[in-house]
Protein backbone atom coordinates (compact mmCIF):
# COMPACT_ATOMS: atom_id res chain seq x y z
CA UNK A 1 0.00 0.00 0.00
CA UNK A 2 2.87 2.57 0.70
CA UNK A 3 4.42 1.62 -2.44
CA UNK A 4 1.61 2.77 -4.27
CA UNK A 5 1.20 5.47 -2.51
CA UNK A 6 4.49 6.76 -3.00
CA UNK A 7 4.53 5.85 -6.91
CA UNK A 8 1.23 7.96 -7.29
CA UNK A 9 2.68 10.87 -5.42
CA UNK A 10 5.87 11.17 -7.26
CA UNK A 11 3.66 10.25 -10.42
CA UNK A 12 1.60 13.09 -9.64
CA UNK A 13 3.80 15.78 -7.82
CA UNK A 14 7.01 15.04 -8.64
CA UNK A 15 7.55 14.15 -12.57
CA UNK A 16 5.83 16.92 -13.69
CA UNK A 17 7.92 19.64 -12.18
CA UNK A 18 11.38 18.21 -12.03
CA UNK A 19 12.97 19.94 -15.17
CA UNK A 20 11.96 23.01 -13.60
CA UNK A 21 13.58 22.09 -10.13
CA UNK A 22 16.61 20.88 -12.01
CA UNK A 23 16.66 24.45 -13.78
CA UNK A 24 16.05 26.34 -10.57
CA UNK A 25 18.59 23.99 -8.11
CA UNK A 26 16.02 23.26 -5.92
CA UNK A 27 12.92 21.72 -5.48
CA UNK A 28 9.54 23.90 -3.85
CA UNK A 29 8.82 24.21 -0.06
CA UNK A 30 5.40 23.64 -1.27
CA UNK A 31 6.54 19.93 -1.89
CA UNK A 32 7.64 19.54 1.05
CA UNK A 33 4.25 20.36 2.85
CA UNK A 34 2.31 18.05 0.45
CA UNK A 35 4.69 15.32 0.98
CA UNK A 36 3.75 15.95 5.09
CA UNK A 37 0.34 15.94 4.17
CA UNK A 38 0.77 12.84 2.52
CA UNK A 39 2.53 10.94 5.58
CA UNK A 40 5.77 10.56 3.88
CA UNK A 41 7.87 12.70 6.19
CA UNK A 42 8.39 11.01 9.77
CA UNK A 43 7.02 7.67 9.25
CA UNK A 44 9.76 6.43 11.91
CA UNK A 45 8.45 8.95 14.55
CA UNK A 46 6.78 7.68 17.62
CA UNK A 47 3.11 8.11 17.61
CA UNK A 48 3.82 9.64 21.24
CA UNK A 49 4.95 12.73 19.44
CA UNK A 50 2.85 12.83 16.25
CA UNK A 51 4.55 9.86 13.94
CA UNK A 52 3.30 6.60 12.68
CA UNK A 53 5.48 4.46 14.97
CA UNK A 54 6.88 2.96 11.85
CA UNK A 55 10.13 1.18 10.76
CA UNK A 56 13.33 2.00 8.95
CA UNK A 57 11.64 -0.17 6.64
CA UNK A 58 9.17 2.61 5.50
CA UNK A 59 11.10 4.93 5.12
CA UNK A 60 13.41 2.65 2.63
CA UNK A 61 9.85 2.19 0.73
CA UNK A 62 9.39 6.06 0.41
CA UNK A 63 13.59 6.17 -0.53
CA UNK A 64 13.34 3.18 -3.14
CA UNK A 65 10.16 4.40 -4.65
CA UNK A 66 11.23 7.97 -5.33
CA UNK A 67 14.56 7.02 -6.76
CA UNK A 68 12.83 4.42 -8.99
CA UNK A 69 10.53 7.31 -10.29
CA UNK A 70 13.59 9.12 -10.67
CA UNK A 71 12.73 12.00 -8.13
CA UNK A 72 16.78 11.36 -7.20
CA UNK A 73 17.59 14.79 -5.83
CA UNK A 74 14.50 15.29 -3.25
CA UNK A 75 16.47 15.44 0.47
CA UNK A 76 13.44 13.58 2.09
CA UNK A 77 15.54 10.89 2.73
CA UNK A 78 17.95 12.55 4.47
CA UNK A 79 15.28 14.52 6.73
CA UNK A 80 13.42 11.34 7.23
CA UNK A 81 16.16 8.70 7.91
CA UNK A 82 19.33 10.89 9.00
CA UNK A 83 17.69 14.05 10.82
CA UNK A 84 14.68 12.76 12.23
CA UNK A 85 16.21 9.57 14.22
CA UNK A 86 18.72 12.10 15.92
CA UNK A 87 16.13 13.67 18.00
CA UNK A 88 14.00 10.30 17.99
CA UNK A 89 16.88 8.61 19.72
CA UNK A 90 18.83 11.69 21.64
CA UNK A 91 16.23 14.39 22.00
CA UNK A 92 14.96 15.34 25.09
CA UNK A 93 11.00 15.35 25.13
CA UNK A 94 10.94 18.53 25.02
CA UNK A 95 12.55 18.83 22.16
CA UNK A 96 10.57 16.07 20.60
CA UNK A 97 7.53 17.60 21.38
CA UNK A 98 8.60 20.75 20.03
CA UNK A 99 10.49 19.47 17.02
CA UNK A 100 9.39 16.37 15.53
CA UNK A 101 5.37 17.44 14.95
CA UNK A 102 6.59 20.03 12.09
CA UNK A 103 9.08 17.48 10.61
CA UNK A 104 6.48 15.52 10.21
CA UNK A 105 4.31 18.49 8.62
CA UNK A 106 7.15 19.65 6.27
CA UNK A 107 6.76 23.20 8.74
CA UNK A 108 10.46 21.86 9.45
CA UNK A 109 12.38 21.01 6.68
CA UNK A 110 15.78 18.92 8.06
CA UNK A 111 19.47 19.60 7.52
CA UNK A 112 22.66 18.13 8.78
CA UNK A 113 25.93 19.90 9.07
CA UNK A 114 28.93 18.24 9.62
CA UNK A 115 31.09 19.16 6.78
CA UNK A 116 33.45 21.83 6.52
CA UNK A 117 35.68 23.19 3.68
CA UNK A 118 38.87 21.57 5.68
CA UNK A 119 37.37 18.84 6.83
CA UNK A 120 34.94 15.83 5.14
CA UNK A 121 35.50 12.22 6.14
CA UNK A 122 37.32 13.22 9.20
CA UNK A 123 35.07 14.87 11.30
CA UNK A 124 37.34 15.14 13.89
CA UNK A 125 39.02 18.25 12.43
CA UNK A 126 36.04 20.25 12.25
CA UNK A 127 36.80 23.73 13.28
CA UNK A 128 33.21 24.80 13.84
CA UNK A 129 32.72 25.84 17.16
CA UNK A 130 30.33 26.43 20.60
CA UNK A 131 31.13 28.02 23.45
CA UNK A 132 28.76 28.09 26.53
CA UNK A 133 27.76 31.95 27.14
CA UNK A 134 25.25 32.31 30.11
CA UNK A 135 21.84 30.16 29.11
CA UNK A 136 22.98 30.28 25.53
CA UNK A 137 26.02 29.05 23.11
CA UNK A 138 27.85 31.20 20.71
CA UNK A 139 28.53 28.91 17.24
CA UNK A 140 31.55 29.91 14.73
CA UNK A 141 32.25 28.60 11.75
CA UNK A 142 31.31 27.61 7.99
CA UNK A 143 29.26 24.42 6.53
CA UNK A 144 29.98 23.25 2.93
CA UNK A 145 28.17 20.53 0.68
CA UNK A 146 25.18 20.49 2.71
CA UNK A 147 22.28 19.00 1.59
CA UNK A 148 19.21 20.41 2.22
CA UNK A 149 21.00 23.77 2.92
CA UNK A 150 18.80 26.12 1.25
CA UNK A 151 15.61 25.28 2.29
CA UNK A 152 16.41 23.43 5.77
CA UNK A 153 15.19 25.64 9.07
CA UNK A 154 16.12 22.33 11.10
CA UNK A 155 19.99 21.79 10.69
CA UNK A 156 21.74 19.87 13.51
CA UNK A 157 25.58 21.57 13.98
CA UNK A 158 28.54 19.63 14.85
CA UNK A 159 30.77 22.48 16.78
CA UNK A 160 33.69 21.56 18.92
CA UNK A 161 32.68 22.88 22.40
CA UNK A 162 36.00 21.52 23.72
CA UNK A 163 38.70 22.01 21.00
CA UNK A 164 41.25 20.44 22.51
CA UNK A 165 39.47 16.92 23.41
CA UNK A 166 39.33 15.64 19.38
CA UNK A 167 36.66 13.83 18.80
CA UNK A 168 34.91 14.04 22.76
CA UNK A 169 34.61 17.87 22.20
CA UNK A 170 32.32 17.37 19.24
CA UNK A 171 28.48 18.56 19.99
CA UNK A 172 25.61 18.46 18.12
CA UNK A 173 23.04 21.60 18.24
CA UNK A 174 19.17 21.02 17.00
CA UNK A 175 19.30 24.72 15.17
CA UNK A 176 16.25 26.67 14.04
CA UNK A 177 17.10 28.91 11.52
CA UNK A 178 13.99 30.90 10.51
CA UNK A 179 15.07 34.83 11.96
CA UNK A 180 18.01 33.43 14.00
CA UNK A 181 20.95 36.11 13.97
CA UNK A 182 24.36 34.90 12.73
CA UNK A 183 22.94 32.50 10.75
CA UNK A 184 23.51 33.21 7.13
CA UNK A 185 23.19 30.72 3.92
CA UNK A 186 26.04 31.03 1.13
CA UNK A 187 25.77 29.97 -2.37
CA UNK A 188 23.97 27.06 -4.03
CA UNK A 189 26.93 24.82 -5.08
CA UNK A 190 26.83 24.67 -8.59
CA UNK A 191 28.07 20.43 -8.95
CA UNK A 192 27.58 17.94 -10.76
CA UNK A 193 24.57 16.00 -10.81
CA UNK A 194 21.83 16.30 -8.20
CA UNK A 195 20.94 19.76 -9.39
CA UNK A 196 17.34 20.06 -8.61
CA UNK A 197 18.72 19.62 -4.47
CA UNK A 198 19.87 22.75 -2.86
CA UNK A 199 23.40 21.76 -1.39
CA UNK A 200 24.80 25.14 -0.06
CA UNK A 201 26.96 26.50 2.30
CA UNK A 202 26.20 28.12 5.78
CA UNK A 203 28.10 30.48 8.11
CA UNK A 204 27.77 30.76 11.82
CA UNK A 205 28.46 34.37 12.94
CA UNK A 206 28.94 33.80 16.51
CA UNK A 207 25.12 32.52 16.19
CA UNK A 208 23.11 32.38 19.31
CA UNK A 209 21.07 29.39 20.23
CA UNK A 210 20.00 28.69 23.35
CA UNK A 211 21.55 26.21 25.96
CA UNK A 212 18.67 23.81 25.41
CA UNK A 213 19.19 23.38 21.53
CA UNK A 214 22.41 20.95 22.76
CA UNK A 215 21.48 17.72 21.53
CA UNK A 216 21.77 15.16 24.59
CA UNK A 217 22.73 15.32 28.10
CA UNK A 218 26.13 17.27 28.14
CA UNK A 219 28.72 18.25 25.60
CA UNK A 220 31.00 16.27 24.48
CA UNK A 221 28.71 13.47 23.13
CA UNK A 222 28.62 14.30 19.13
CA UNK A 223 30.87 12.35 17.69
CA UNK A 224 29.64 9.36 19.30
CA UNK A 225 26.09 10.03 18.23
CA UNK A 226 27.61 10.51 14.95
CA UNK A 227 29.21 6.93 14.33
CA UNK A 228 25.92 5.29 16.01
CA UNK A 229 23.81 7.02 12.75
CA UNK A 230 25.98 6.53 10.79
CA UNK A 231 25.33 2.84 9.55
CA UNK A 232 21.68 3.87 9.06
CA UNK A 233 22.84 6.66 7.08
CA UNK A 234 24.84 4.25 4.74
CA UNK A 235 22.10 1.92 4.13
CA UNK A 236 20.29 4.54 3.47
CA UNK A 237 22.28 5.26 -0.15
CA UNK A 238 22.36 1.60 -0.67
CA UNK A 239 18.77 2.07 -1.06
CA UNK A 240 19.27 4.37 -3.33
CA UNK A 241 21.44 2.78 -5.32
CA UNK A 242 19.51 -0.32 -5.56
CA UNK A 243 16.50 1.45 -6.98
CA UNK A 244 18.56 3.51 -9.54
CA UNK A 245 19.96 0.09 -10.68
CA UNK A 246 16.79 -1.37 -11.00
CA UNK A 247 15.64 2.00 -13.28
CA UNK A 248 18.53 2.10 -15.28
CA UNK A 249 17.69 -1.95 -16.21
CA UNK A 250 14.09 -0.84 -17.23
CA UNK A 251 14.84 2.37 -18.86
CA UNK A 252 17.37 0.29 -21.16
CA UNK A 253 15.27 -2.74 -21.30
CA UNK A 254 12.48 -0.51 -23.19
CA UNK A 255 15.31 1.16 -25.34
CA UNK A 256 16.68 -1.48 -26.89
CA UNK A 257 13.41 -3.43 -27.37
CA UNK A 258 12.59 -0.19 -29.59
CA UNK A 259 16.09 0.84 -31.16
CA UNK A 260 16.96 -1.13 -34.30
CA UNK A 261 20.57 -1.04 -35.65
CA UNK A 262 21.73 -2.67 -38.93
CA UNK A 263 18.33 -4.13 -39.45
CA UNK A 264 16.99 -5.78 -36.60
CA UNK A 265 16.24 -4.73 -32.84
CA UNK A 266 19.22 -3.48 -30.61
CA UNK A 267 17.91 -6.36 -28.11
CA UNK A 268 18.51 -9.22 -30.94
CA UNK A 269 22.02 -8.71 -30.57
CA UNK A 270 24.00 -10.96 -28.64
CA UNK A 271 26.39 -8.46 -27.04
CA UNK A 272 23.19 -6.46 -25.55
CA UNK A 273 21.83 -10.05 -24.12
CA UNK A 274 24.82 -10.75 -22.21
CA UNK A 275 25.37 -7.27 -21.16
CA UNK A 276 21.79 -7.61 -19.98
CA UNK A 277 21.44 -10.85 -18.38
CA UNK A 278 24.90 -10.21 -16.50
CA UNK A 279 23.93 -6.20 -15.46
CA UNK A 280 19.87 -7.98 -14.14
CA UNK A 281 22.16 -10.95 -12.67
CA UNK A 282 23.90 -8.47 -10.32
CA UNK A 283 21.24 -6.10 -9.57
CA UNK A 284 19.22 -9.28 -7.90
CA UNK A 285 22.06 -10.03 -5.93
CA UNK A 286 22.02 -6.65 -4.54
CA UNK A 287 18.59 -6.04 -3.67
CA UNK A 288 19.07 -9.43 -2.06
CA UNK A 289 22.30 -7.94 0.16
CA UNK A 290 20.17 -4.97 0.76
CA UNK A 291 16.90 -6.74 2.30
CA UNK A 292 19.25 -8.73 4.36
CA UNK A 293 20.95 -5.56 5.89
CA UNK A 294 17.65 -4.02 6.19
CA UNK A 295 16.46 -7.00 8.56
CA UNK A 296 19.27 -7.05 10.35
CA UNK A 297 19.00 -2.96 10.59
CA UNK A 298 15.24 -4.27 12.19
CA UNK A 299 16.59 -6.37 14.47
CA UNK A 300 19.29 -4.13 15.40
CA UNK A 301 21.80 -6.70 14.19
CA UNK A 302 23.34 -4.59 11.71
CA UNK A 303 27.34 -4.28 12.29
CA UNK A 304 29.20 -0.97 11.05
CA UNK A 305 31.42 -3.20 8.60
CA UNK A 306 28.46 -5.09 6.75
CA UNK A 307 26.69 -1.16 6.57
CA UNK A 308 30.16 -0.19 5.03
CA UNK A 309 29.69 -2.92 2.94
CA UNK A 310 26.60 -2.16 1.58
CA UNK A 311 27.29 1.75 0.72
CA UNK A 312 30.52 0.91 -1.26
CA UNK A 313 29.50 -2.32 -2.74
CA UNK A 314 26.12 -1.05 -3.62
CA UNK A 315 27.29 2.55 -4.76
CA UNK A 316 30.50 0.72 -6.76
CA UNK A 317 27.79 -1.26 -8.85
CA UNK A 318 25.43 1.42 -9.20
CA UNK A 319 28.21 3.21 -11.50
CA UNK A 320 28.90 -0.31 -13.40
CA UNK A 321 25.51 -0.77 -14.61
CA UNK A 322 24.74 2.67 -15.48
CA UNK A 323 27.72 2.95 -17.07
CA UNK A 324 27.01 -0.59 -19.07
CA UNK A 325 23.68 0.54 -19.94
CA UNK A 326 24.48 3.64 -20.98
CA UNK A 327 26.62 2.08 -23.85
CA UNK A 328 23.63 0.12 -25.03
CA UNK A 329 22.15 3.86 -25.56
CA UNK A 330 25.13 4.78 -27.68
CA UNK A 331 24.75 8.44 -28.65
CA UNK A 332 21.41 9.05 -27.25
CA UNK A 333 22.80 7.94 -23.90
CA UNK A 334 24.95 11.41 -23.09
CA UNK A 335 21.85 13.44 -24.46
CA UNK A 336 19.86 15.22 -21.82
CA UNK A 337 16.80 14.22 -23.06
CA UNK A 338 17.47 10.60 -22.32
CA UNK A 339 17.47 9.50 -18.70
CA UNK A 340 21.02 7.66 -18.72
CA UNK A 341 22.57 11.54 -19.12
CA UNK A 342 21.23 12.39 -15.75
CA UNK A 343 21.59 9.07 -13.98
CA UNK A 344 25.33 8.72 -15.23
CA UNK A 345 25.40 12.32 -13.43
CA UNK A 346 23.68 11.60 -10.50
CA UNK A 347 25.14 8.64 -9.30
CA UNK A 348 28.61 9.77 -9.08
CA UNK A 349 28.67 11.63 -5.93
CA UNK A 350 26.94 8.35 -3.82
CA UNK A 351 30.34 7.13 -3.69
CA UNK A 352 31.83 10.12 -2.04
CA UNK A 353 29.14 11.30 0.51
CA UNK A 354 28.65 9.38 4.00
CA UNK A 355 32.15 8.27 3.91
CA UNK A 356 33.65 8.05 0.80
CA UNK A 357 34.01 4.50 -0.25
CA UNK A 358 38.13 4.37 0.26
CA UNK A 359 36.64 4.85 4.14
CA UNK A 360 33.76 2.30 4.23
CA UNK A 361 36.77 -0.12 2.86
CA UNK A 362 38.82 1.26 5.75
CA UNK A 363 36.20 0.46 8.34
CA UNK A 364 35.75 -2.91 6.86
CA UNK A 365 39.06 -4.24 7.64
CA UNK A 366 39.48 -2.98 10.77
CA UNK A 367 36.27 -4.80 11.84
CA UNK A 368 38.04 -7.68 10.05
CA UNK A 369 41.22 -7.54 11.66
CA UNK A 370 39.82 -6.43 15.14
CA UNK A 371 40.76 -8.82 18.26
Amino acid sequence: MLENACRQFYARECAPYYDAWEAQGAFSRDLWLKAGAMGLLGAEVPEAYGGLGGTFAHDAVIAYQGNLAGIDGWGGGLHNSIVIPYLIHYGSEEQKHSILPRMISGELIGAIAMTEPGAGSDLQAITTTAVKDGNHYKISGSKTFITNGGLANLIIVAAKTDPKAGGRGISLFLVETDGLAGFRRGRNLDKLGMKSNDTSELFFEEMRVPASALLGPEEGQGFAQMMQQLPQERLLIGVYAVARIERALRVTLDYVKQRAAFGKKIAEFQNTQFVLAECATEATIAKTFLDACIAAHLKGDLTTEKASMAKYWLTDLQAKIIDRCLQLFGGYGVMAEYPLERMYRDNRIERIYAGTNEIMKLVIARGLLKD
